[in-house]
């Protein structure tokens, strides 16, 4: 079994919103997979912010 994620108790529940899952399920979260969620969040968000960014111009 793998041990819960080492993260700061803010970073967690932002994350846990963020991603849309229980706290619970966010801290026993293989590390490969949080990374991998993290990685199409950061995507998701230079994709919002590019479009914000040609549609102000």
């Amino acid at each position: 079994m793998t041990q819960p994620l080492q993260l700061s108790p803010e970073t967690a529940i932002k994350l846990a919103k963020e991603l849309n899952v229980p706290l619970e399920h966010l801290m026993h979260m293989p590390k490969h997979i949080l990374l991998q969620k993290i990685a199409e969040l950061a995507k998701k968000s230079a994709a919002e912010a590019e479009d914000k960014g040609a549609s102000s111009t």
